[in-house]
């Protein structure tokens, strides 16, 4: 089917947006955040399309389509990387653990939103949603014992930040 779309075959192309559409947005939502996850994978399955020509068939056409969605990620962020979106940011995690009377509730998406980019896809596409350490380094161009150490490094953080959760008083 990824053959016939790379040839322009616009109803292959649909039933492989059908197919990987669900696990893309999930990744992408995890990544950016469910704000901006949307429109990104919208782009994403746009940029595919204009691409399809490119797509070689070495490799699979998810991890094709999920580097694609993680480059419009790392050039989003690029973008709007400015000081009032990370005081926004630090604002909006300052906010929700200073809630009077009661410790602030942390929950995944809260950990991995305190994550770095990289460690959070690192994390999501591995542990989250089971992709091979050599298909997450594809997808995320990096090298193998790159995107290992990250991938540790991630899960280390994200157990000590639930550990420290753990440890506050109710």
């Amino acid at each position: 089917m990824s053959r016939r779309a790379a040839a322009g075959d616009s109803q292959a192309f649909s039933q492989l947006v059908t197919r990987h559409e669900r696990r893309l947005r999930d990744f992408l939502s995890r990544v950016a955040g469910p704000g901006r996850s949307d429109d990104l994978a919208q782009d994403c399955f746009l940029q595919a399309w204009r691409r399809a020509g490119q797509f070689d068939g070495r490799g699979s056409y998810a991890a094709w389509l999920f580097r694609i969605g993680w480059r419009l990620f790392l050039d989003e962020r690029r973008r709007h990387a400015s000081e009032t979106r990370k005081r926004d940011g630090a604002a909006l995690l300052a906010d929700g653990a200073a809630e009077p009377g009661h410790a602030a509730r942390l929950d995944m998406t809260a950990v991995l939103a305190r994550l770095e980019p990289v460690e959070r896809a690192a994390l999501v596409l591995c542990d989250g949603q089971g992709w091979t350490h050599e298909e997450a380094a594809a997808m995320l161009e990096l090298r193998l014992g790159t995107l290992k150490s990250i991938a540790a490094r991630a899960k280390r953080n994200a157990r000590a930040l639930l550990e420290a959760h753990a440890k506050e008083p109710r």
